[in-house]
């Protein structure tokens, strides 16, 4: 029994000397009710060099016809042809605290059949949020990342992607989102990454750093946090006060792979028992060269019928003079490798640099350690959650 209880204190010894990464609560965790809010807009960008929608599609000569009939011009008995004009949909976010005349940024993207936005402006557009209300209205040139151009044979060059843009400050904020922060004495701190130890460090330092406030565990990702009656300060000052304190950080093992580019990512806490692994590649290498025979100048000309000259035989290579032939000949040449690698023991890694270690020990490359690591994980000696993207 006692040496079970030493057992457990060395444990516990070894988790406090293990050094925790801290982090601002600011970068790790949001207040509850302050976030970001989508907007979207439909609108038309004009001014194309002939890259626009066709407008025999029902949408787009629609909306021009609206939009002109805005404008005093009526269409009626008109037959409306225009390929510089582009039906779009237009997207942003809305910040938290956002004032009216605050400028935003705006995603503009074609919905219909232009081939490029490129030298395109953006007509006046109302951006709604869920509950249909108006809170911005954008308008300005759209900038792309990238380019077309075509000539009339049919053959183009591009780069990046034309029918998408963007408006750097393209959106002025008409209407403000309600906060009332003053009247509030409660505060939620949401986690981004859920975590029961940190949740739990995050309350515990709160409760020690700062004054009349009570921070209490809700779950694994939420802390509430209640003012006490005595606090008579700044809502604001407390959440100052709260998101700018360090806390250690604890996430779970996770070995994040990349098949598509061979990229291999592992967490801190990343561990592996002690395991024996080989790894060969057998790799094929097939080589085809073309050999060509051609005539000398002054080579003597073969006899009538085709028959080989006096003196050669019938399986020489001879080369023919003016009435010879220029003869390719292929050849092939076949190998084949197989790496043969001795049995490598990887030791148990304590630490992530380990591990990496005892990897590299067997002349791993990135590639080859996503199946090393998938083989391992299903031997059970990774402690540690696989995910592959």
């Amino acid at each position: 029994m006692r040496s079970i209880r030493l057992t457990f204190l060395t444990f516990l010894l070894f988790l406090m000397t293990v050094p925790a990464q801290g982090a601002r609560i600011k970068d790790i965790a949001g207040i509850g009710g302050v976030r970001d809010n989508q907007l979207v807009g439909y609108g038309l960008v004009a001014g194309l060099a002939g890259t626009g929608d066709d407008v025999k599609n029902g949408f787009t000569k629609e909306t021009i016809v609206n939009m002109l009939i805005r404008q005093g011009i009526s269409m009626t008995g008109r037959d409306l042809k225009a390929d510089n004009v582009a039906a779009v949909m237009v997207t942003a976010k809305l910040p938290p605290f956002a004032k009216i005349g605050t400028k935003i940024d705006v995603n503009v993207s074609s919905i219909g059949d232009a081939k490029s936005l490129q030298g395109g402006t953006l007509l006046m557009t109302h951006l709604r949020g869920a509950d249909g209300e108006v809170y911005a209205v954008a308008q300005g040139p759209v900038t792309l990342g990238g380019f077309a151009a075509g000539g009339a044979s049919g053959s183009t060059v591009g780069k990046n992607h034309t029918t998408a843009g963007f408006i750097a400050n393209g959106a002025f904020v008409e209407k403000e989102l309600k906060y009332d922060f003053e009247r509030n004495r409660s505060l939620a701190v949401n986690l981004y990454q859920p975590d029961f130890t940190t949740s739990m460090r995050l309350a515990s330092l709160i409760n020690s750093r700062v004054g009349d406030v009570e921070a209490k565990l809700v779950d694994s990702s939420s802390v509430l946090v209640q003012l006490r009656d005595s606090y008579h300060g700044s809502v604001v000052g407390i959440i100052s006060l709260i998101e700018n304190l360090d806390v250690p950080v604890d996430s779970v093992a996770v070995v994040v792979m990349n098949e598509k580019t061979g990229t291999v990512v592992m967490g801190e806490n990343v561990r592996i028992s002690t395991v024996a692994v080989a790894h060969g590649n057998l790799s094929i290498e097939i080589k085809e060269e073309k050999k060509v025979s051609q005539p000398l100048p002054f080579a003597p000309a073969p006899p009538e019928g085709g028959a080989p000259a006096a003196g050669t035989g019938a399986n020489q290579n001879v080369i023919m003079g003016p009435g010879g032939q220029t003869v390719v000949t292929p050849e092939s040449q076949v190998t084949a490798i197989e790496e043969k690698k001795r049995m490598m023991l990887l030791p148990q890694g304590v630490t992530i640099q380990d591990v990496v270690r005892g990897l590299n020990a067997i002349g791993a490359s990135p590639r080859d350690l996503i199946t090393i690591l998938q083989t391992i994980k299903a031997a059970g000696a990774l402690q540690a959650d696989l995910k592959i993207i």
